[in-house]
């Protein structure tokens, strides 16, 4: 596939990828909404992050018990369930007699859909994608998602600022409603990719199997602790801004949809081989300056430039699909999509403690320094498995020959 009008000449991307921006939407604007509602409650920049960022500490659990049903249950029904369960729980959410504390739970319990949400999704499009095709559907939907999050985080920071935030939640369970609509009028129906029961015994033996080797072990971990950390910075914006948290929000998705037409699009391939690290670094790097309390138009520059670097994570997608054979795809693209959520959401309670004693600036700063150093640590394991991969992807038989994956992963179901 050589264009984005490829992409929409394939059958099911076209509603996969609106249902997609749907979602997005409604994530965006409930995420502002939900951190601003709970922030002007507490007062409290930790349990603002948490709110906001909170459905990402539970990915863990998720990844634990639920991911083999990424590839074992029909993916239409699938997707959408996930999106109803979020309807309901967002819908709650705008209850105005809702405490704090059912707040979380209800954040907590969306986390987990969330964590089977990417699975499916994810591994769909590798179905409904060839594999040459997969690095730029990814792209385009990361582009529209950054598109979609700038038009949401203004749509959500004007709710919230003519009304309140519970009329941006009930906006959010509409978007919710619209995705599921999308997801089963517009997709067919497809057998799941592997038979057999999910259980969290299957769930534990393919992570048991995706993490067996030193190359992929080294890239979850690139595509998890540098991004994670930097959203630490993100889920600040609300207390170090507190009345333009939009603007820096949409800032970022301005520089994430940069980021994401630069490399899945502009770059030839033998240039996108060697900027992983690169990017990596600038994701974290204009953060550094938050220790000068910058203004807001400065602040939004430096978040524009460094979100530029989300690009990192195209490229690293890529270089996990040809370590993985095409039917652990969903799993594998839900290790990722929950590993780094979860880290996510640890590095927002992090980043909210560290605000709690210093300040919502040094807090960012020492996050990013974090990112900075961390992406050193992992810099020389990460060149030497991009400069291996051309000979492993070609190797026979083919890419799960070479993540040694290859042959039966056991017993379907438990």
């Amino acid at each position: 596939m050589r264009s984005y009008q490829d992409l929409f000449r394939t059958p099911e991307f076209t509603p996969l990828f609106l249902s997609g921006a749907a979602h997005t939407a409604a994530q965006t604007v409930s995420g502002l909404a939900l951190g601003t509602l709970v922030y002007r409650a507490t007062d409290s920049p930790l349990l603002s992050a948490l709110s906001m960022f909170g459905p990402s500490l539970a990915q863990v659990a998720g990844a634990a018990t639920l991911l083999s049903a990424a590839d074992r249950l029909p993916p239409r029904a699938a997707l959408t369930g996930v999106a109803l369960a979020f309807a309901a729980g967002t819908a709650v959410l705008a209850l105005p007699a809702l405490p704090v504390g059912g707040v979380f739970a209800v954040v907590l319990l969306l986390g987990l859909a969330a964590s089977l949400g990417g699975g499916v999704r994810w591994g769909l499009l590798t179905e409904i994608l060839p594999r040459d095709g997969h690095l730029l559907g990814r792209s385009l939907f990361n582009i529209v998602n950054g598109l979609t999050q700038v038009a949401g985080y203004a749509t959500g920071a004007a709710l919230v600022a003519a009304l309140t935030p519970r009329p941006a939640l009930l906006v959010s369970t509409a978007l919710y409603l619209l995705a599921g609509a999308g997801t089963r009028l517009g997709l067919t129906a497809r057998p799941p990719r592997v038979t057999g029961r999910p259980s969290p015994r299957a769930t534990w033996r393919t992570n048991a199997l995706l993490w067996s080797s030193r190359p992929r072990r080294l890239l979850y971990l690139a595509l998890w602790l540098p991004n994670g950390l930097v959203v630490g910075c993100e889920s600040l914006y609300v207390s170090y801004a507190p009345d333009a948290a939009g603007t820096l929000f949409a800032c970022a998705a301005l520089g994430m949809f940069t980021g994401d037409v630069t490399v899945g699009r502009l770059l030839p391939p033998a240039l996108r081989r060697r900027l992983p690290v690169p990017l990596l670094l600038l994701l974290a790097a204009p953060y550094l300056g938050f220790f000068l309390r910058p203004p807001l138009p400065a602040a939004a520059a430096l978040v524009a430039v460094a979100s530029v670097g989300f690009g990192a994570s195209l490229l690293q997608q890529e270089h996990l699909m040809a370590l993985v054979p095409d039917e652990l795809g969903g799993h594998a693209l839900g290790l990722h999509s929950s590993g780094m959520l979860t880290a996510q959401g640890l590095s927002a309670a992090a980043a909210g403690t560290l605000a709690q004693l210093t300040s919502p600036a040094w807090a960012m700063t020492a996050m990013a320094a974090a990112s900075v150093a961390t992406t050193g640590c992992l810099a020389r394991g990460l060149r030497a498995g991009r400069a291996a991969l051309p000979a492993a992807a070609e190797a026979a038989p083919g890419a799960a020959a070479a993540a040694g994956l290859a042959g039966p992963v056991g017993p379907a179901g438990d």
